[in-house]
């Protein structure tokens, strides 16, 4: 026997000795996967600005949900995902449960699966239960919830699926110029002693998570920034990712090797963190009328708040989008590449949901105003500045940022849908209400109480903390060092805490106590009252306590799902014509003969409305090559609807007939082989017997030649 244990001894050391570095702890199980989740391209309302009349009317880019599963060797596994959309639902978050739980037996929870979104203003709307945040795509749109609902779960297969040791790894840096603080005056109104810890009034870091295989192959990334997807402003009617869908794209394309995109192995998650206050648009607010600059306190021209905008550095939208969308992917690949420290340990996680209308908040120290410690959150409402808009988008009538002090004009037109309560009116102070959405419940709620918490542990070292909210740049400063403090204090670690922003549900913004005061656009929009960051923060607290100490916590109060309640004014499409003499995909407007990289092509189509099929993992367009190398010969596909450099127009042509056409524009690239080229347009039309039938509809064959040969 003591001879055996020798052996045993000498053969452990001669492993020992062959991997010198591997610790069983900072190996992991890790799956990626990437679902479409495009909804309906044409005459859906935009979720984001709420803009009457910024309907869907094609596609830039299309919209994907991203998802990565991370399992430590012990089996504790946690679901992350970044969806390109405005923000999460909660009933999204439910309905996609319910499916996981089905197919998965258990594996995947409420507890383990966090939903978070990239906060593109360009996508279609009616995907969110309660009535304020779907007012302005009359009512709910099945149509596209089912296509974000069964996106999101395609990407969670796929990354089920594909699960593989490897190894991940943590990088922070900083990225300087993609950000600026659209409400200063308010961030400006927290402590000079508080603002002087940090050098600029966003927050500047990206943290990104390096997914490799063992061998140091890279699977995937997540990259967490703080900045508005807003460079494509309320002007936009195409459905595009906007900066943070570019950047996904970028790193996709980069690692994967190819032009397609969505079909990579390689996935790229830009998700959205701390952004409240923060915008893409860094050339900042300018008056339309005049092109000075506007009043800085109420965001305002001559009084006006709808001529004071924000632009982006480029020269219009799409290149100010493509502009800062390279910037965050081009920061991310260096810090992915640079990437050196290896996260190891096991995979955490802690979720409890929690009445945000009714929080008993114990104050560290008196509020200026009252001089109390103890105070109560308030059912939620919505203030004055909330219908201003921000100078990412402006809204409309004479509300401006800043503003407390109430209109009788507004409030006699605010009392005919509902008066507000004293208590709310007090308890909310001093934001004047536009909207008493707590005391509002017809034809149910408006706005949600019952709110999801949530962290995530990776390691030894990372905490991912889900917020439901949009947090201003102080808000989410102030939570992520209570949660770090928390957390280490009862773990005897050293972990670094990152806001996944918009996750699990929405519920507005999350100002700070200070910012509050100003009532600006964030502060109005901060829903259950002064201290709703308090109540927030002591709630996490509580979270990575419990996570740190390995204690289980209370689930709290079930949320809400309305899906059975919801209703739609939106009407569906009733036919598709077509002009006399011709069918659906017949030409409008062909190509040219000829064209060089760097030049356009447009090709139109008769064609029918774009709701009648979302084309989920296809595409309406196609750019073709033709390839004689292998006879009889081949049409390569090139590129889609989903590629940059490509835009898919609708509009409608003739209403009472139903008629509508479709441009198709390929910017060609400057790296594009010369050839034989065709772009084709697939769709699918209604007629009056409600029957659909797919079509299709082909350029003529035209030619690239390189520049000098032209």
């Amino acid at each position: 026997m003591r001879h055996l244990i020798n052996l045993i001894i000498i053969i452990s050391i001669g492993l020992t000795n062959i991997v010198p570095n591997v610790k069983c702890d900072d190996k992991y199980r890790i799956g990626v996967g990437i679902g479409d989740i495009t909804g309906p391209a044409a005459e859906i309302n935009m979720m984001g600005y709420a803009k009457p009349g910024q309907d869907t009317h094609g596609i830039h880019m299309r919209l994907y949900s991203r998802a990565v599963i991370i399992e430590d060797m012990s089996g504790h596994r946690i679901c992350y995902v970044s969806a390109d959309i405005a923000m999460m639902s909660q009933i999204l978050k439910l309905e996609v449960l319910k499916i996981l739980e089905k197919n998965y037996e258990g594996v995947y929870t409420i507890n383990n699966v966090m939903l978070s979104t990239t906060h593109t203003h360009s996508g279609p709307g009616g995907f969110l239960q309660y009535i304020l945040y779907i007012i302005s795509s009359q009512g709910f749109i099945d149509h596209n919830f089912q296509a974000i609902r069964d996106g999101i779960v395609r990407s969670i297969d796929r990354a089920h699926h594909n699960l593989t040791d490897g190894y991940v790894y943590v990088n922070v840096g900083q990225l300087l110029d993609a950000s600026a603080n659209r409400s200063p005056t308010a961030y400006d109104n927290n402590s000079p002693a508080e603002r002087n810890q940090y050098e600029y009034n966003t927050d500047k870091n990206m943290t990104v998570l390096k997914l490799t295989d063992l061998m140091d192959e890279p699977l995937g990334a997540v990259n967490w920034f703080a900045v508005h997807a807003t460079s494509m402003n309320n002007t936009n009617k195409l459905i595009s990712g906007d900066n943070k869908g570019y950047a996904s794209q970028l790193m996709e394309q980069d690692f994967n090797g190819g032009t397609l995109h969505g079909k990579g192995p390689f996935v790229a998650l830009f998700p959205q963190s701390n952004e409240g206050d923060v915008s893409p648009n860094i050339r900042g607010p300018y008056c339309l009328d005049s092109g000075l600059p506007c009043d800085t306190a109420h965001s305002t021209c001559n009084g006006k708040n709808e001529l004071c905008v924000a632009s982006g550095p480029g020269r219009d939208m799409f290149e100010s989008t493509r502009i800062i969308g390279y910037r965050q992917f081009a920061r991310a690949k260096q810090l992915f590449q640079n990437a050196s420290r290896k996260l190891s340990g096991t995979i955490g996680y802690i979720h409890q949901t929690v009445d945000m209308s009714n929080v008993v908040v114990e104050l560290a120290q008196p509020t200026v105003n009252n001089n109390k410690t103890s105070v109560r959150t308030c059912a939620p409402a919505m203030g004055y500045s909330f219908a201003a808009g921000t100078t990412d988008g402006p809204g409309a009538f004479d509300f401006f940022q800043g503003d407390t002090s109430p209109n009788p004009f507004w409030n006699l037109l605010r009392n005919l849908i509902k008066t507000p309560s004293k208590q709310i009116t007090d308890c909310q102070k001093p934001k004047p209400i536009l909207f008493a959405t707590g005391e509002m419940s017809f034809p149910y709620q408006w706005q949600p109480s019952i709110l999801p918490t949530q962290i995530f542990k990776l390691g030894d070292s990372l905490l991912v903390v889900a917020v439901p909210a949009e947090f201003t740049t102080m808000s989410g400063r102030r939570l992520r060092q209570a949660v770090k403090e928390e957390y280490d204090k009862h773990s005897n670690s050293d972990v670094q805490v990152v806001i996944a922003g918009l996750a699990n549900a929405y519920a507005s913004y999350v100002a700070t106590y200070e910012e509050y005061q100003v009532q600006r656009y964030e502060g109005a929009s901060t829903l259950y009252g002064p201290h709703t960051l308090d109540a927030y923060i002591q709630q996490y607290r509580q979270l990575a306590r419990h996570l740190a100490k390995g204690e289980t916590i209370d689930p709290g109060p079930a949320e809400l799902n309305l899906l059975s309640k919801q209703i739609s004014l939106k009407p569906g499409v009733i036919y598709d014509g077509t002009p006399s003499g011709k069918r659906f995909g017949s030409l409008v407007r062909d190509a040219q003969d000829q064209y060089s990289p760097g030049t356009t092509v447009r090709v139109t189509f008769v064609a029918a409305n774009p709701r009648n099929d979302v084309k989920a993992e296809s595409s309406f367009l196609t750019v073709e090559r033709w390839d004689p190398s292998k006879p009889p010969g081949n049409w390569l596909l090139i590129a889609t609807d989903a590629n940059w450099e490509t835009k898919f127009y609708w509009r409608r042509t003739n209403t009472f007939f139903g008629e509508s056409e479709v441009d198709i524009v390929w910017d060609i690239p400057a790296d594009v082989l010369p050839g034989q080229y065709r772009i084709r347009h697939f769709g699918n039309s209604k007629n009056l017997m409600q029957t659909i039938k797919s079509y299709i509809g082909t350029s003529k064959t035209f030619e690239v030649k390189p520049m000098e040969k032209m």
